[in-house]
């Protein structure tokens, strides 16, 4: 007879699938700080339908989305998965996952049951017209992010996906490992092979904010084996000799600048001291590269801090390309520098199946590592989730154990 529940750790035969599981859920009336509205509850294994997977998950990945779904800013996010026909009531946080295909729908060809997988974030609409027309999914208006626009995220015994969404596991990695990275890395791909003629090529000078974080670090690994010149920014020297170690050539530490934020108005006295603290950062980027060599791609996210200094360095011609708004999302493009130099600023987000399967073949090749920086047990979801909020997560990617056991698999 099969179990109604397991718990967490106790992993049932491979097609087994139960009527519950455990799952670290958010919801609206405990909108908050991370490591109070995180909280697992048992409720009921989701039903797949033709196209889907329901996959066990052994590890999963921390990513900033999870505190922005924790926190119901800058959307309540239950609200957006009803777009989707999904509940309204909870949201179950996580969009990186390595686990086993317990169950497919009946349309299914790419994976089976038994499969070991990594699950990428990007969903779309398989019936979409212009998905159907063979265009790029990341740009479909029913494009949406698995585990933060959708409901059935990472951070549960079971998640249903969109089975384009599974990916061959690498052999060689922990489960903790293959789950840390997809997302970061399959983002950083985007944003440095994505927007054609501003693709990283060998040479090319590439500005990469938070050098040593989960994102940061796939990015200077992903410039690195394009033959990119990588310069991190980071928070500390010892931040920026981690990121030297992944392949950046230098690194600027960003602590010894003081002219963060949107800068006063060109006409304000106050904005000639912003602009000396922009050059005097460009300089520092002169300085780590050893030449006087502006970036020809400058890779943002914390986006209101440094939007404006980016975009002041970026070379002519060059590009500024940003995924997220971790310091703000209202930031500030002199728009001198922008036409008269003629900048491009771009927005990315995510990335479609050919990107992330490019990525995951980068993991699985041993050309591109994981950076695993931190691995905590499933009790610690929301907690570790705060320290993500607070910037006090160790270098490199962050990953859960949900299933898995604390020494990993890789068989």
């Amino acid at each position: 007879m099969t179990k109604d529940l397991f718990d967490i750790g106790e992993i049932p035969e491979i097609g087994t699938v139960p009527a519950r599981m455990h799952a670290q859920l958010v919801r609206p009336e405990r909108f908050g700080e991370p490591r109070d509205s995180i909280k697992d509850e048992v409720i009921d294994v989701p039903e797949i339908g033709p196209n889907e997977a329901l996959v066990m998950v052994m590890a999963a990945g921390v990513n900033f989305n999870n505190v922005w779904a924790a926190r119901g800013v800058p959307v309540d996010v239950t609200k957006t998965q009803a777009r989707w026909g999904e509940p309204t009531d909870f949201h179950i946080v996580g969009s990186d996952a390595a686990g086993i295909v317990y169950s497919v729908g009946r349309d299914v060809k790419n994976v089976n049951v038994g499969d070991r997988v990594v699950v990428h974030a990007g969903q779309w609409d398989v019936d979409d017209p212009w998905v159907v027309a063979g265009k790029d999914p990341g740009l479909a208006a029913s494009f949406r992010v698995w585990g933060y626009d959708t409901c059935w995220g990472s951070f549960a015994q079971f998640t249903k996906v969109q089975a384009h969404q599974c990916l061959p596991k690498a052999e060689h990695l922990t489960w903790e490992e293959a789950a840390a990275p997809t997302l970061t890395g399959g983002t950083a791909y985007r944003m440095l092979h994505g927007w054609p003629p501003n693709t990283v090529s060998d040479g090319d000078v590439v500005l990469v904010w938070g050098g040593s974080g989960g994102l940061g670090s796939m990015a200077i690994q992903l410039v690195t084996l394009a033959g990119g010149r990588a310069v991190a920014v980071v928070s500390s020297d010892e931040k920026g000799e981690y990121s030297k170690r992944l392949g950046a050539v230098g690194y600027v530490n960003r602590t010894r600048f003081d002219h963060w934020g949107v800068p006063p108005a060109w006409n304000d006295p106050a904005w000639k001291e912003w602009f000396e603290g922009a050059k005097a950062f460009g300089k520092a980027v002169w300085e780590a590269l050893g030449e006087r060599t502006s970036p020809r791609i400058v890779f943002e996210h914390p986006a209101q801090d440094t939007i404006p200094t980016s975009n002041f360095v970026c070379d002519r011609g060059g590009m500024v390309v940003i995924c997220a708004g971790t310091t703000g999302y209202d930031t500030m493009i002199d728009v001198r520098y922008l036409w008269y130099l003629q900048k491009r600023y771009q927005g990315s987000h995510l990335f479609n199946d050919e990107q992330a399967a490019a990525f995951n073949d980068l993991v699985r090749d041993r050309k591109v590592s994981t950076t695993l920086g931190a691995t905590y047990v499933y009790d610690e979801t929301g907690a570790v989730h705060q320290m993500m909020g607070g910037g006090e997560l160790p270098e490199g990617n962050v990953a859960v154990l949900v299933n898995a056991p604390a020494r990993g698999l890789t068989d």
